[in-house]
């Protein structure tokens, strides 16, 4: 069966040759033209990867970045941006994004990049699937005092059935953390089942959780179990349960209360069994005295807190962290020189482990088993940079500064430079020119 690439772009002209490329050479292309389109074909087809452009007619592309990965984090992908975009595109490698191509895309890097973000993806699945079925899920904790202090909540939580509020900033591994405590619990024989509140309406996030009968909806052509279905005598996780609407609270609460529910359009009470584990980057306690969240919800939910620390709070223990990612992403001899390391330590690593691990697989993916140079993590040198020494560069600084990296990386070879920034090498020439960069290269 041949991949099948969700590709969302509004220009017609350009969206025609995105598609003709990868069909051609064995992808299948499900073109939309806004979110609204791509929204209804991620619910309704089985998609390997996404390639999206920022700039939409309905939206940001960030946007349906975040639905999709609250709906599907597994799936690749990749964002499409001009240079004027390019902070923009950072900021959706920090959230979770694979990989950005600058335009005008260079096809044979893209086709490049999708055979190896493919082959990733299916190791990911693999190895997920495989931690599942094991009861293995492998954190690191290190020997910081708060992390100390997360494990053993954590294993007070795992030893009883009350609820869990994992709270600490995106990608901290608030998911780990719930999934660990859920293997360790006595309901580790049965289903977790877990969602992303963030990103997803009010309409798909509560058939999500209820699951809804034949007739209830338009589109709805049968039965369909929710996540209490499944989550009976297991664990529902519930991460980013902040971004949850007011009224899928309520509905929420009265499950918590009664432990009963009805699907969509059904008039059956059901009942489910269910340990409850939920997760939120926000200061919700806060929220719920302001009344942004509700505060008979919030109790309920409240009984055990576990607060897990961002990654800047960790850097003395970054070299141990990053062998433990390299290990969880299958690679076992990786050697990263004292510059990387220290290029990576001055980092302040805002999208905390989430980020650090999509820094490092794309490193491995374009060091194709080297040693890992700072030229792997050009993203942190230019665009990704954040680090603490004052200096704020504008979008025609961070373009020079790309440039001179990539000319570096590749010994001064245009065409390879070219390559690699995705323009064309005619497009480079101008740029070289407009930034006054050495004749040498002209």
């Amino acid at each position: 069966m041949k991949p099948r690439i969700l590709l969302i772009e509004d220009d017609i002209g350009t969206r025609f040759g995105y598609a003709k490329y990868l069909s051609n050479i064995g992808y299948e292309i499900i073109e939309t033209a806004n979110i609204a389109e791509a929204e209804k074909a991620l619910v309704s087809e089985k998609i390997d990867c996404i390639i999206v452009d920022i700039m939409l007619p309905d939206g940001s592309g960030l946007d349906f970045m975040d639905s999709v990965k609250a709906y599907s984090p597994l799936i690749p992908i990749i964002v499409i941006t001009g240079f004027g975009d390019i902070t923009v595109a950072v900021d959706a490698m920090r959230r979770g994004a694979d990989n950005f191509f600058i335009k005008p895309v260079s096809m044979e890097g893209l086709e490049i990049f999708l055979t190896k973000i493919l082959e990733i993806k299916s190791l990911r699945k693999d190895r997920l699937n495989l931690e599942r079925r094991s009861g293995k899920i492998d954190i690191f904790i290190g020997n910081t005092p708060a992390m100390k202090k997360v494990l053993e909540l954590a294993e007070i939580a795992a030893d009883s059935d009350s609820q869990v509020l994992i709270t600490g900033e995106t990608g901290t591994g608030k998911g780990m953390i719930a999934n660990w405590i859920h293997n360790k619990s006595k309901r580790s024989r049965n289903s977790f089942v877990e969602i992303n509140c963030s990103g997803l309406s009010r309409e798909l996030l509560a058939r999500e959780i209820f699951g809804n009968v034949r007739g209830a909806f338009t589109s709805a052509d049968q039965d369909r179990p929710g996540l209490l279905d499944i989550a009976d005598q297991g664990t529902l996780f519930l991460d980013e349960i902040g971004d949850m609407s007011p009224e899928v609270q309520a509905q929420f609460l009265k499950v918590l209360e009664e432990k009963s529910f009805r699907r969509l359009g059904d008039v059956k009470l059901r009942r489910s069994d269910f340990r409850l584990i939920s997760a939120t980057n926000k200061d919700i306690e806060h929220e719920a005295l302001n009344g942004m969240f509700r505060q008979d919800l919030f109790f309920r939910i409240n009984l055990l807190t576990i607060h897990l620390p961002p990654l800047r709070e960790r850097i003395d223990e970054l070299p141990a962290i990053i062998g433990h990612v390299l290990k969880s992403i299958g690679v076992q001899r990786t050697e990263i020189t004292d510059e990387s390391m220290q290029l990576l330590s001055a980092y302040q690593w805002p999208g905390n482990w989430r980020e650090l691990k999509n820094i490092i697989e794309r490193a491995i993916l374009l060091s194709r088993g080297k040693t890992l140079t700072t030229e792997y993590f050009s993203g942190l040198i230019t665009p990704l940079t954040a680090r603490n020494d004052g200096d704020s560069k504008g979008p025609r600084e961070i373009e020079k500064a790309e440039i001179l990296s990539e000319l570096k990386r590749f010994n001064g070879k245009v065409d390879e430079t070219a390559k690699s920034l995705g323009i064309s090498r005619a497009t480079l020439y101008r740029r070289l020119k407009r930034f006054g960069i050495l004749t040498s290269y002209l």
